[in-house]
């Protein structure tokens, strides 16, 4: 299937609904839920056996989706900020949580599931520059400069990415309870 082109326009999403995706190891989606199927603007068919990445906007620098990867392979969980693409260009923004599942015997991952909500306007805001700066990275000099920029400046900062993202998302409260209860939904 062939990825869309971006355009500029937001879909916004209702904050009092969450998106669910399930992947085999390798990002094959295997569980979309019907908001997942509403705002991406796929057929749960279409969606059902396609990488995952089929939504990567343009605009998402890749060193982003590589330490969530990194992460989610050694069964650690991340929070991340994330512009998405629906099949008809647009662009949604989502504050994206993980559970790996593991095979009880083997101990192997199985799945990966993605709870996602609306993310914060201001968060958002936040975000956006970083995102710019390391994609101009990215395209001078590879995933390796812009995860040396993001290192720096979380380092100068005082922060780690995890401390960083919860804060300008507000990770906490019910925010937090919301991702908690998505794990033990669908453990």
């Amino acid at each position: 299937m062939k990825r869309p082109d971006a355009i500029d326009e937001e879909i916004v999403l209702d904050p009092s609904k969450y998106i669910v995706s399930k992947t085999d190891p390798k990002g094959i989606i295997e569980y979309a839920n019907d908001y997942f199927v509403e705002i991406s603007g796929y057929g749960r068919e279409e969606l059902i056996g396609t990488p995952h990445n089929i939504l990567r906007h343009p605009d998402m620098p890749r060193i982003v989706f590589k330490m969530m990867w990194d992460r989610i392979k050694k069964s650690e969980n991340i929070t991340a900020l994330v512009k998405n693409l629906a099949k008809n260009g647009k662009y949604y923004w989502v504050v994206t949580e993980f559970e790996t599942k593991k095979d009880k015997r083997t101990r192997k991952i199985i799945s990966y599931t993605a709870f996602r909500k609306a993310a914060p306007r201001d968060a958002i805001e936040k975000i956006i520059p970083i995102y710019k700066k390391l994609i101009a990275l990215e395209k001078i000099g590879g995933m390796e400069a812009s995860e040396k920029f993001l290192v720096e400046f979380l380092k100068e900062n005082n922060t780690t990415y995890d401390e960083y993202i919860d804060n300008i998302v507000q990770n906490k409260g019910l925010f937090k309870m919301f991702f908690a209860a998505m794990r033990k939904l669908f453990k």
